[in-house]
């Protein structure tokens, strides 16, 4: 079976809905595609890996999107292949489909940079499926250590990004208060949170105070950091960094860095760093017609000529302008080239404190004002109002009582 759409939308990320609503709010008849049924917020998948907000919050149906948006028909299935220069996908049940325009934002998957181990042992943090697993195995860990009273629980998180930080603070904060008011205080007490990194700094692409403040924190909620050494080897008992040092760990959360997938592989797209696609100024692919390549997908470079990071802000924006050109395509108008609004960066690292760089001018907020600055940022970017209601009463209830937003399975496997 073959259907043609005049334009096909691969993946439900941000660049891909942001893409899709555009177009469908233009009248232009669109076929969403993707493995999931919803749409995820990525930013906070951290904060579903440590219990600090339900997948409710954060997970919102493709069609509940896209309700009111008749142009746009969502489809849940696993993409098998792209073919760039016919502009069809098809599916792993056999269908295939035909676009006058494909848009291709099928996001990316976690880049171990060929580390011994990691792939089999390490837990990456890219999805709501990775989140709830990561979740659900901490558990059980602790679960397990709270039964053998001498038993260390060493959980190691590698990449000094966002992300990781993050990651390391929430997940610090939680033995802090979480394991110790719900399991026992001695448990928390051995319990440890370690962040390595082959950079020196922590959020590296942040200024240096920013740096300063953020592992000045991480350091005060007792998170051991291991700057400037890389990993060479990920065990099921523990990490070997390349200075030699051993630590004993049954738990690897992986923030190392992303890639593109298998689909871009095989697409027939020319692949430049990390897989990805270097698109051209006004987002398409370059040696074929009517393919546009938007989110992790893509390598962009803006109007200024600047490289632009993979940040949620610049899938949106990405996905906006696409269908702005696209809808050029359609109606015989003229592209223009991807420009860039710059908000900034953000990283919380607890409770109460954050780092933020506002604006291209990069206004700097530590502290308690950047912390509501990130709450009320993040707020406003959840897709739905029912997922701000929760979000909201997930944190009241989190920073203010430390009570868990939801259930984890802990059972054994």
């Amino acid at each position: 079976m073959e259907d043609t759409y005049q334009v096909i939308v691969v993946g439900g990320g941000f660049a891909g809905v942001s893409a899709a609503r555009a177009l469908g709010r233009k009248g232009i008849r669109v076929l969403l595609i993707d493995a999931n049924n919803y749409h995820q917020f990525q930013p906070l998948l951290y904060q579903l890996a440590t219990s600090q907000i339900g997948v409710s919050a954060i997970a919102r149906p493709l069609r509940s999107v896209f309700r009111r948006i008749r142009q746009v028909r969502v489809m849940t299935a696993k993409v098998a292949s792209l073919d760039a220069a016919e502009r069809t996908v098809t599916t792993e049940d056999g269908d295939t489909f035909r676009a006058q325009i494909l848009v291709v934002a099928v996001g990316a998957v976690p880049n171990f940079f060929n580390t011994p181990g990691a792939e089999e042992h390490a837990f990456p943090l890219y999805s709501v499926t990775d989140a709830t697993k990561l979740g659900g195995s901490l558990i059980r860990l602790l679960d397990q250590a709270d039964r053998e009273p001498d038993s260390p629980v060493d959980v190691v998180v590698v990449g000094g990004g966002p992300t990781g930080v993050e990651t390391a603070g929430a997940m610090a904060e939680n033995i802090k208060f979480v394991v110790a008011k719900y399991f026992s205080p001695e448990l928390a007490a051995r319990c440890r949170v370690h962040l390595v990194d082959m950079v020196p700094a922590v959020l590296n692409t942040f200024s240096a105070k920013s740096q300063k403040y953020a592992r000045d924190r991480l350091a005060k909620i007792g998170v051991q950091m291991h700057m400037g050494v890389g990993v060479t080897e990920i065990r099921a008992d523990g990490v070997t960094l390349a200075d030699g040092t051993d630590i004993p760990s049954r738990m690897v959360v992986w923030a190392g860095g992303l890639k593109a997938g298998n689909l871009i592989a095989g697409s027939g797209l020319p692949q430049g760093k990390g897989g990805r696609i270097d698109v051209r100024p006004d987002l398409t692919a370059p040696g074929v017609e009517g393919v546009y390549v938007i989110g992790d997908a893509a390598n962009i470079i803006d109007s200024r000529g600047a490289k632009l990071p993979q940040l949620g802000s610049v899938a949106q924006q990405a996905g906006k302008w696409a269908a702005r050109n696209i809808h050029a395509d359609l109606t015989g108008g003229g592209r223009q080239p991807f420009r860039y609004l710059d908000k900034g960066y953000m990283a919380m690292i607890g409770r109460g404190a954050a780092v933020a760089e506002l604006g291209r001018k990069r206004i700097q907020l530590q502290g308690s004002l950047a912390f509501l600055s990130w709450l009320l940022v993040h707020l406003a970017l959840l897709s739905g109002f029912q997922q701000k209601v929760r979000a909201l009463f997930s944190w009241l209830n989190g920073y203010i009582i430390h009570s868990p937003a939801q259930v984890v399975v802990g059972s054994p496997e």
